[in-house]
């Protein structure tokens, strides 16, 4: 279990991350970059959010004034990547993946409208990439956005191989505070 962590003098509370918390392991990405993107922003490093994914809800019971319970919603429209935002005045935009296979990352894990999001916001010049989550080695990894396109599109491979991800990926350490510390792989590839 988690637990809150404040620096002494700063007035900044934090949630605590074990690190040697295996019941969480590769069930946790998005977890580990929310944590670090409400660290970022605290400490006014970069201002990258989680995009809500938008419904149409349908149906709501009322068994009581403050239970309201939405029983039926729909997707409205397919989302576009998961987070977006700003850093040292670029727009980034990217899209976080988990995958559970020892040899490959599954294109099918990314979706036709996601690549072609990422696609366009390259070429208008964002900053964008996919983390890549290789539960069975416990091992982030950035993947420019660039470098995924190249292969994807010059492939017959319905994946990308392990090999391919340690080659051309970039490790994403993690720190006490930063469990996904994204924004230190950014710098080193993109400035």
């Amino acid at each position: 279990m988690n637990e809150l962590m404040k620096y002494p003098n700063s007035g900044k509370t934090y949630e605590k991350i074990s690190t040697h918390d295996t019941a969480r392991r590769g069930m946790s990405l998005e977890h580990d970059i929310n944590i670090t993107c409400q660290y970022y922003l605290a400490n006014e490093n970069a201002d990258i959010h989680k995009k809500p994914t938008p419904i149409t809800i349908v149906n709501v019971e009322y068994p009581s004034r403050n239970k309201a319970k939405i029983t039926e919603a729909y997707f409205k429209v397919p989302s576009t990547t998961d987070y977006n935002g700003i850093y040292r005045g670029r727009y980034v935009d990217f899209e976080a993946k988990e995958c559970r296979s020892k040899t490959s990352f599954p294109f099918t894990s990314i979706h036709a409208h996601q690549i072609k999001h990422l696609k366009s916001v390259s070429k208008h010049g964002a900053i964008a990439f996919i983390i890549i989550r290789m539960v069975h080695y416990d091992m982030d990894y950035l993947i420019p956005f660039s470098d995924f396109i190249t292969f994807f599109e010059s492939t017959k491979r319905r994946s990308l191989p392990y090999d391919w991800i340690k080659e051309k990926g970039h490790v994403i350490k993690r720190r006490i505070m930063v469990p996904c510390d994204f924004i230190k792989t950014v710098d080193e590839v993109y400035f």
